[in-house]
């Protein structure tokens, strides 16, 4: 998986007064858990946007005065009014602990179903997986190349080796529901199919 890497400096005063301040100099307080210790520090606002303003999922890198830590966005707080970041807090990841992330998915192919005039239902567009940190991986492959009209895509399918979907057997990825122009569609090639059969049993007379 890809990773962001933000630069912040450690926090030594915590409190209201202090996440005030730093919010008023274009900063954002965070805390990062998951160590021996939760480790408070800020970083500037503008460092967050490709790790908070996409539809993509990355893993962040935090330096923090020589010091490296991989890590995961674990909760964002927001603004009511202005939707700044007002706090974020990040779980450390390690190389031989297991961790769960939401995977956005990704459609590939295109359905039969929706060329015959279905329509297309993306329930789940992301999915919650378990797996070491290596194996996070940045979308799920969703194949809808073989779905006809009524067919069902279910988080079975979309099983892999190196992580575990956190998800019921049942579970509906993708469909194609059936839709008027395509009931039209469909008995209209069963008109026509009727009238070739005619046409062949006169021509047989």
């Amino acid at each position: 998986m890809k990773s962001i890497t933000i630069t912040g400096s450690k926090r030594e005063s915590v409190g209201k007064v202090n996440s005030k301040a730093l919010r008023n100099a274009g900063k954002v307080p965070c805390v990062l858990y998951g160590g021996d210790k939760p480790l408070h520090f800020s970083a500037d606002e503008t460092s967050f946007k490709q790790l908070v303003y996409t539809g993509n999922v990355y893993t962040a890198t935090i330096e923090l005065e020589g010091t490296s830590y991989h890590a995961i966005l674990q909760d964002i707080q927001f603004h009511p009014v202005s939707d700044k970041i007002l706090h974020i807090d990040f779980y450390q990841l390690f190389d031989d602990k297991m961790v769960t992330m939401n995977i956005p998915v990704k459609l590939v192919g295109t359905a039969p179903g929706v060329i015959n005039g279905g329509s297309l239902r993306f329930a789940m567009r992301k999915l919650s997986v378990r797996a070491f940190p290596a194996d996070l991986p940045d979308f799920i492959n969703a194949d809808i190349s073989k779905l006809k009209i009524g067919m069902k895509l279910f988080v079975t399918a979309l099983a892999n080796e190196s992580y575990t979907i956190l998800h019921p057997e049942n579970t509906v990825v993708v469909q194609v529901r059936t839709s008027r122009s395509a009931v039209a569609s469909n008995d209209d090639e069963d008109e026509e199919e009727g009238e070739e059969t005619a046409a062949e049993e006169t021509a047989a007379e």
